[in-house]
């Protein structure tokens, strides 16, 4: 219920000035959630071997986002790439690229 007062405050302040006005504490937490989405975020391209049919990309996936720290993963199955987005501090190219090799789809590095 305090979500709802507060956009309805906010509807009709914006609603009765044309203004948005906003609490002096939302800038502060916007800066701070950008700042936490930009820390320790890397990413990296992987050759991928031994995709050939539509089922392999989803295990590659699968396996390098089981890894600590891997945010996301997108695999390419025509190029035979898989591209991480991963924090370096809990996760390392050699384990994400280990957890494809181990899967049966061994992965290189590429441009590292």
């Amino acid at each position: 219920m305090k979500h709802l007062s507060k956009h309805f405050v906010a509807a009709v302040a914006f609603g009765l000035s044309g203004t948005l006005v906003l609490p002096a504490a939302v800038p502060a937490l916007a800066q701070s959630a950008s700042e936490a989405i930009t820390v320790n975020e890397q990413t990296q391209t992987f050759a991928i071997e031994n995709m050939y049919c539509a089922a392999c990309p989803i295990t590659v996936r699968k396996a390098m986002e089981g890894v600590a720290g891997v945010k996301s993963v997108k695999v390419n199955f025509e190029a035979k790439t898989a591209t991480a987005v991963y924090d370096p501090a809990t996760a390392t190219i050699a384990a994400i690229a280990a957890a494809s090799t181990n899967v049966g789809y061994p992965a290189k590095a590429i441009g590292s």
